[in-house]
C-alpha cells in the first residue's frame, strides 16, 4: 500500500482542480455562458447534425426589356396652318430656326396624336440653328420641315413636297405670315434667290438695311420660321387629302444653266440644284461665259 503525503496529496488536488478551471473557463470564455449552459452547449454540438455550409449569393442578372421602336412613318392628322405657325415664332427665341419650324409642326402633332410624338427628343433640333450651329449653310427653317416630312414619309412622296418647299422659298417674298403677336411690329421682305442661311439674310439685310445682329433681323427670321411652317402644313394636309400638286417650275434662267451644266451637258461635272438661281452665286462667270437670263 502507497502512502501519500499530505503534502503531496495537496498538491494533486490542486492540480486537478486547476484543470477544471481551466477548461471551464476556456468553455467559459468562448461561449460567455454560466457552465451549466456550457455543459449543455456542448453535449448538443456533439450530438448535432452537421449542416452544409450555405450557398454563395450568386448577384443577381438584370433582364433586358426589349426596346419599343416606332417604325416609320408616323401618323398624320390635319393640321390647323396658322396655329402650327404660331407654335414655330414662339418656339423660335427657345432654340432657334430649326426647331422652331420642327417643334411647330411636331408639337401639334404631339398635342393632337400622342405617341409616338410625344417620346421624340425635340431638343436635338437645335443644332440646326443659323445654317447648322452658326455656319449658314441650309436655312434651318428648311431643315426643319423636312425632317417632319420625312418622319411622315417614304422618299417618293417626301421629296416632291420638300422640293416644292424650296423652290418656293427661294423665289417668294418673305416673309409672308406675321405673327399675331411679334416682337417687332412690321418686317420687310425680300426673296433670297437661294435655299442658304447666309445668302437669305445678307439679301435682307441688304434690302431691309437693318444689321445681322439687330433684333429686326432677329425677329424676321421668326417671321420666316412661321412661314416656313404654315406653307408646309399646307402641302402636308393637301398631301394627306390627296390633292397635293407642286406649284413652282424651273425658273427659265436655271433650265438655261442645266442645258450645259446639268446630266448631259458639255459641262456636266457639277453637282447643281434644279430649282435654284445660278447666279445669285456666281456672278463673275467670266467673259468667255455665255450670258445668262
Amino acid at each position: 500500500m502507497q502512502i501519500t503525503s499530505r503534502k503531496q496529496f495537496l498538491k494533486g488536488a490542486g492540480g486537478a482542480a486547476l484543470g477544471l478551471l481551466a477548461g471551464a473557463e476556456a468553455l467559459t470564455l468562448t461561449s460567455c455562458a454560466p457552465a451549466q449552459a456550457v455543459a449543455n452547449q456542448a453535449t448538443a454540438a456533439a450530438t448535432a447534425t452537421p449542416v452544409p455550409p450555405t450557398a454563395t449569393p450568386q448577384p443577381t442578372q438584370a433582364v433586358a426589356k426589349p426596346v419599343q421602336v416606332a417604325t416609320l412613318p408616323w401618323p398624320y392628322q390635319k393640321l390647323d396652318p396658322v396655329a402650327a405657325a404660331e407654335r414655330a415664332y414662339k418656339a423660335y427665341y427657345d432654340g432657334g430656326c430649326m426647331f422652331g419650324a420642327f417643334e411647330g409642326v411636331l408639337g401639334e402633332l404631339r398635342d393632337k396624336i400622342g405617341a409616338p410624338y410625344d417620346s421624340f427628343p425635340v431638343a436635338m433640333t437645335k443644332y440646326g440653328s443659323a445654317g447648322v450651329s452658326g455656319w449658314g449653310t441650309l436655312c434651318g427653317t428648311l431643315n426643319g420641315i423636312a425632317a417632319v416630312i420625312y418622319l411622315l414619309y417614304d422618299a417618293k412622296v417626301a421629296n416632291p413636297i420638300i422640293n416644292e418647299i424650296f423652290a418656293w422659298y427661294g423665289t417668294e417674298a418673305l416673309p409672308n405670315y406675321k405673327p399675331k403677336a411679334p416682337k417687332i411690329a412690321e418686317i420687310p421682305t425680300s426673296v433670297a434667290n437661294s435655299q442658304l442661311c447666309h445668302q437669305s439674310v445678307a439679301i435682307w439685310a441688304t434690302k431691309s438695311g437693318f444689321k445681322i445682329d439687330s433684333p429686326e433681323r432677329a425677329d424676321r427670321c421668326a417671321w420666316l420660321t412661321a412661314s416656313v411652317v404654315q406653307y408646309g402644313v399646307q402641302l402636308l394636309n393637301d398631301q394627306a387629302a390627296g390633292s397635293f400638286q407642286a406649284t413652282h417650275a424651273i425658273p427659265d434662267e436655271v433650265k438655261t444653266c442645266l442645258s450645259c451644266h446639268g446630266k448631259g451637258g458639255m459641262v456636266g461635272n457639277v453637282h447643281t440644284s434644279n430649282m435654284t438661281s445660278c447666279t445669285t452665286c456666281h456672278t463673275d462667270l467670266g467673259p468667255q461665259h455665255p450670258a445668262t437670263k
